[in-house]
């Protein structure tokens, strides 16, 4: 498992696609430093505002996104389409018979090498977590999931808020 250390500002499963929600309104993020992301990066999160939050997010930084309400869904989507994935962010509390840390335990082991970050409300025990897994606990900040991904997605080169 991989903590962030970073401040922290105190079901029907579907494919959620690319909305404009916040259409012109101001940009959630302005980041410099991060490259082009390769891929898709696969959003799974049951909670409709920080699903939509999150892809907002990604959108700023340029990211394709699909989303999900449930871990089963995403792991179908990625048995049919894992090719083209750049990382996964999975919250551990979704409903559905897999759990996020579930899931992304099956994606280390048919992905090796597949960067993940796990989100949850709640406290997790440590070896929940897989391995080389970012771990975020709620309330996570919009700087610190851009961080994550910018250290998972290009290693050693340093991003920063503009």
């Amino acid at each position: 498992m991989i903590q962030m250390d970073y401040w922290r500002p105190s079901a029907r499963s579907e494919t959620i696609p690319a909305t404009n929600w916040g259409a012109g309104k101001q940009v959630l993020t302005n980041w410099e430093g991060i490259l082009p992301i390769e891929g898709s990066i696969v959003v799974v999160e049951d909670d409709d505002i920080l699903r939509t939050v999150m892809t907002e997010i990604l959108t700023d930084i340029g990211a394709h996104y699909v989303a999900f309400v449930t871990a089963d869904d995403a792991l179908i989507h990625m048995l049919k389409n894992a090719d083209g994935t750049a990382l996964v962010i999975a919250d551990h509390g979704v409903p559905g018979q897999i759990r996020g840390a579930e899931f992304l335990s099956m994606v280390a082991q048919r992905w090796p090498g597949l960067p993940s970050i796990l989100t949850s409300g709640y406290e997790l025990d440590a070896s929940l977590v897989p391995e080389k897994t970012v771990y975020l606990q709620k309330p996570w900040s919009i700087d610190v999931l851009v961080i994550a991904i910018a250290e998972l997605l290009q290693p050693g080169i340093p991003v920063r808020r503009i």
